[in-house]
């Protein structure tokens, strides 16, 4: 037991599992600002551009319900693709700022890179070499 508890902490402790549990709680976090953006601040824009629409209350009913005096026997069978336009308009808001986000990431990746060292000059060769191509340069003018 204790073998396992050991490799747990390990595993937990390592950073690419402490940085995913940030980048969850930071993401949660992100979704609630975007959606308040979405929902408090744009939506109502669009809405009102268009004729003083809410979006959330658009919906189409396929099917009303079967009431039996005050008491529902068959609920109504609605579409309400007002919360779809809703929650589309959502998603691609965050995924143009997480876009942006490492779009940006990237580039200063990129800044940080190291400029390419020049290759290093060649190691001096050791003298017997060196001798012994000499002793060959003499024996060719010889022949």
């Amino acid at each position: 037991m204790k073998k396992f508890l050991n490799e747990f902490k390990e595993f937990a402790m390592k950073g690419n599992v402490m940085d995913m549990a940030v980048g969850v709680i930071i993401g949660g976090a992100f979704g609630k600002i975007v959606s308040s953006l979405v929902n408090d601040l744009l939506m109502p824009l669009v809405g009102a551009l268009i004729g003083n629409v809410d979006f959330t209350t658009l919906s189409a009913t396929l099917r009303k319900a079967v009431m039996d005096g005050e008491t529902v026997v068959k609920p109504a069978v609605v579409l309400n693709y007002g919360n779809f336009i809703q929650v589309t308009v959502d998603f691609l808001i965050v995924a143009f700022c997480i876009f942006a986000v490492i779009k940006a990431i990237n580039a200063m990746k990129k800044k940080e890179e190291p400029a390419p060292a020049e290759p290093e000059a060649p190691a001096p060769k050791p003298d017997d070499v060196v001798l012994l191509e000499e002793i060959r340069d003499l024996l060719k003018k010889q022949k």
